[in-house]
């Protein structure tokens, strides 16, 4: 069997090294001739992305970890990693080359009295939200329960309660990896400090996180939510009487703006079926009534076609917007950037992008961002991007391939024009690979962290085996 390795060539594992792998395992190990490659336990999600990798490592556990990273390294695999396989860029799959596939790995155990929990890496936010909410519990996780939490917070981990509580990565109190010599290693502000440091926004470079450990917070079950639809052409207004109110609101408040046409979902009024919309959310961490009365301004930006907002489980919030985000239909090209300030020029251009999508998946969208995200010194963690009160993302998703040149080129455009408005840097969780060099958003999103971030890579991944990700190369 031949496979891709790292640089670029095709290596031939003998059927011998293939077999006492295969029966080292504790999961499953299956080549692409395996009819079981078809079913794969966790597609990815990014349609454009599908390419199978020629042998896949189906982990148990972390011993099974360890293994699949010393046969690849000594082999010299081109490795990918898959925990949730929702990697807009790509990442969670590898063309030809071997894939270690943590899906399988979703356990979940709450400490409730030290409030903590431990989570596999493989679980879902989802997984995560429904075991800590039954104690009253819940840590920063994203805004779709479908997103993989290893991937989400190894990049940082924007959600719901960022304000308030911070970025997932910002909640981590410690992380088990397996890094590229095969050994096992706890990351911890007490153990491994620079690897612990590192993996809080430095992505997958470093290892492959088996399991994080969580700061978990009071909260829910029952969460003020504030879900207003305002028509699209009325984006501009909105917005601005979004940004004037957001910048004085309480911590407690993590609010959004998203720009979509709004399928014909059942449950939902006539109204906004597959009408273009501009949706003002906003998540309250706290007491649901006084959240209610906190977020009321974000129902009154202008004249709503309709306004679902009521005090919700918070379980149900964070699967709201799964239904925008099958896996494996949407082909996706996302771009972020970050906003020191939302002037109006910038907001014209947002509303003339939001009114001029190529398809009626694509999505515009602006979040606020401040409070416990801002809290954080730029220096603290890996993730350097903790002053910017805005970020506008450019979620350019369609479904036809004939539409992917004519679909990339205008999120391309859209970002560009965008640009013009932002401070250059990007969040690397929101890319989407076509023809430009990962590179340039890596320097731009670590900033000053990149030379240190380097300089870890080179001790713990000093060949790159981990290079299927926001590569940060390794430096002396």
């Amino acid at each position: 069997m031949d496979v891709a390795t790292r640089d670029g060539s095709q290596e031939h594992l003998p059927d011998a090294a293939v077999t006492e792998l295969m029966y080292r395992l504790r999961g499953s190990l299956v080549t692409a001739e395996d009819p079981a490659a078809a079913a794969e336990p966790c597609e990815v999600w990014n349609a454009m992305h599908a390419d199978r990798p020629a042998v896949s490592a189906r982990c148990s556990g972390t011993a099974d970890v360890v293994d699949a990273v010393n046969f690849a390294r000594d082999h010299g695999l081109l490795l990918a990693v898959r925990g949730g396989g929702h990697s807009v860029a790509g990442f969670s799959t590898a063309r030809d080359g071997m894939l270690v596939d943590l899906s399988a790995m979703r356990g979940v155990q709450v400490d409730p009295d030290r409030r903590l929990v431990r989570v596999q890496a493989g679980a879902l936010l989802g997984d995560v939200d429904r075991e800590t909410q039954a104690f009253g519990l819940a840590t920063p996780l994203g805004r779709v329960s479908e997103t993989g939490v290893a991937g989400l917070t190894l990049g940082g981990g924007y959600g719901h309660l960022q304000n308030r509580h911070g970025l997932s990565c910002d909640n981590v109190v410690a992380a088990q990896v397996v890094c590229a010599d095969g050994t096992i290693r706890t990351a911890s502000a007490g153990t491994h400090p620079d690897l612990y440091w590192a993996i809080r926004g430095g992505g997958g470079n470093f290892g492959i996180v088996t399991s994080f450990t969580f700061r978990l917070h009071p909260l829910g079950p029952v969460v003020a939510f504030a879900g207003t639809f305002y028509p699209l052409e009325d984006l501009a207004d909105v917005e601005r009487r979004w940004r004037d109110h957001v910048v004085s609101t309480p911590d407690a408040v993590t609010s959004f703006i998203v720009t979509m046409t709004f399928p014909a979902a059942p449950g939902m009024p006539d109204v906004v079926h597959d009408r273009p919309v501009a949706i003002v959310g906003g998540v309250y961490s706290g007491n649901p009534d006084e959240g209610m009365r906190v977020m009321q301004p974000l129902r009154e930006l202008g004249t709503p076609l309709f306004d679902m907002s009521q005090p919700m489980p918070y379980s149900v919030v964070q699967a709201a917007l799964d239904p925008i985000f099958p896996r494996r239909t949407l082909r996706a090209y996302w771009k972020s950037q970050y906003l020191d300030e939302l002037t109006d020029d910038a907001v014209d251009a947002i509303a003339g992008r939001a009114l001029d999508r190529p398809a009626p998946q694509t999505l515009v969208n602006t979040f606020h961002i401040g409070g416990a995200v801002h809290a954080v010194g730029p220096e603290e963690t890996a993730f350097a991007e903790r002053s910017s009160p805005f970020m506008v993302s450019v979620d350019t998703m369609w479904t036809d391939p004939a539409q992917d040149a004519s679909a990339i080129a205008w999120g391309r455009a859209a970002w560009e024009e965008l640009g013009k408005f932002g401070n250059g840097n990007v969040f690397l969780n929101f890319t989407g690979l076509a023809d430009e060099p990962v590179q340039a958003g890596v320097d731009s999103a670590f900033g000053r962290n990149l030379r240190r971030l380097g300089q870890i890579k080179a001790v713990y991944d000093p060949e790159n085996l981990f290079q299927v990700n926001n590569n940060i190369v390794p430096t002396p």
